[in-house]
């Protein structure tokens, strides 16, 4: 029964409408009732000038236009206002139906338009009730014009709390993305001031370490003949090189550079023929289903996988090959690490871990959760080890693979 200008529906609100449109019908049961009760002349036209004006009164409020215009609205209460006209005119009784038009009016019409349909209505009421009292005394002014001012404070004292409801609450949204705002601002500022402290010491130790073993193994290198000690020589300068670069970009919060200007794929791909050049293991790469950009973000945990694994199988499993597959499917991206090394019981690798002073497998499973990812281990003593990670394909509002090519 709402125009567009007022208030959205709540329950509160939605339970007087069930109330005023309840006092309606019963005033105008009343009205009807009164005249075959008393047996007045004229009581069955009573009666269905009474039943039309609550048809005409039921139908505004299934009417979508009536909900939502105000012209509709308004041509709705004109039919009603005239439907009461006639009743008042048959029937004094009628009169107190005025109260919840009053109502009505100021409900769903315009501030000024409103107040001036209650004060016609008001009149119309006081001549009616004269004309059938056979005179215009005080108390049959008082009734109409009472029950128009208390219509009035009320609606407009309801009007303006809830003006004041919606501004506060205006306030409480801005206040509170304010706040999200501010926080923001601050976890930003600790991520950076957490960087900073990070390059000064990854810049103090690891990097001058890796700077000084790559210098070392250059100059061994250098005075070693050909020979197979010199190729693995070189290898170990090549390793001390690729992760000085990688403590280089992970300070600089980069993508690897493994991924820098290439697909996950290409990492990969690449990722098995280093390990299969430096080790003694034979790695192989492949895809499944139809490669397709997601965020960076899944690819660097994927990549962080595929690395952590074929570490595991280098220097644990005593394996002889490993396979790399990535499958691409519909909602997600699974990438499985396969060798066919020694294995170990799974249940043990939180404690396998822990033993070795190293946190490989616990941190990649953190990396794989924090996406919303799965990571399971499948492992058996002599049957070689599994390592799956799964990710979701999140909305591509992040940078993708595609914009870094």
């Amino acid at each position: 029964m709402n125009a567009s200008a007022t208030p959205t529906p709540t329950p509160t609100s939605r339970a007087l409408n069930w109330c005023l449109h309840l006092l309606v019908a019963g005033l105008l049961a009343l009205a009807g009732g009164r005249a075959i009760a008393d047996g007045r002349p004229g009581a069955g036209l009573i009666v269905a000038v009474a039943v039309a004006c609550g048809l005409v009164y039921a139908i505004g409020p299934r009417l979508p236009r009536v909900r939502r215009s105000r012209q509709a609205a308004t041509g709705w209460l004109t039919a009603v206002g005239a439907a009461w006209l006639v009743l008042i005119i048959l029937t004094a009784d009628g009169v107190w139906v005025a109260f919840p038009l009053y109502f009505l009016q100021l409900h769903l019409l315009s501030r000024r338009l409103g107040a001036t349909a209650v004060v016609a209505t008001a009149l119309a009421a006081i001549i009616a009730f004269a004309a059938h009292q056979g005179s215009l005394t005080l108390a049959v002014v008082i009734g109409p014009a009472l029950g128009a001012a208390v219509a009035i404070a009320v609606v407009w004292g309801y009007q303006a709390l809830y003006r004041e409801s919606d501004e506060r609450r205006r306030l409480i949204e801005e206040l509170t993305a304010t706040r999200a705002e501010l926080a923001e601002a601050q976890h930003t500022a600790g991520v950076l001031a957490e960087r900073e402290r990070l390059a000064r010491e990854i810049h103090d130790t690891l990097a001058q370490g890796l700077t000084s073993i790559q210098l070392l193994l250059r100059a061994a290198g250098r005075d070693l003949p050909e020979s197979a000690a010199a190729q693995y020589v070189e290898q170990a300068r090549q390793a001390a090189v690729d992760n000085l670069a990688e403590a280089r970009r992970f300070v600089a919060a980069l993508t690897p550079p493994a991924l820098d200007g290439s697909t996950l794929e290409d990492a990969l791909e690449r990722l098995c023929a280093t390990v299969g050049a430096r080790h003694r293991i034979t790695a192989h790469f492949s895809v499944t289903g139809s490669p397709r950009p997601f965020p960076v973000a899944h690819e660097v945990a994927l990549l962080r996988v595929a690395q952590a694994g074929l570490a595991n199988t280098v220097r644990h499993a005593v394996a002889t090959t490993a396979e790399i597959t990535l499958h691409h499917l519909e909602e997600h991206v699974t990438l499985d690490v396969v060798d066919d090394g020694i294995g170990f019981d799974a249940d043990l690798a939180p404690l396998l871990a822990t033993e070795g002073g190293g946190f490989g497998l616990a941190a990649t499973r953190a990396r794989v959760h924090a996406l919303d990812g799965t990571f399971t281990i499948e492992s058996d003593p002599g049957r070689g080890t599994t390592l799956t990670a799964r990710l979701p394909r999140a909305p591509a509002t992040e940078t993708t693979s595609e914009a870094r090519s």
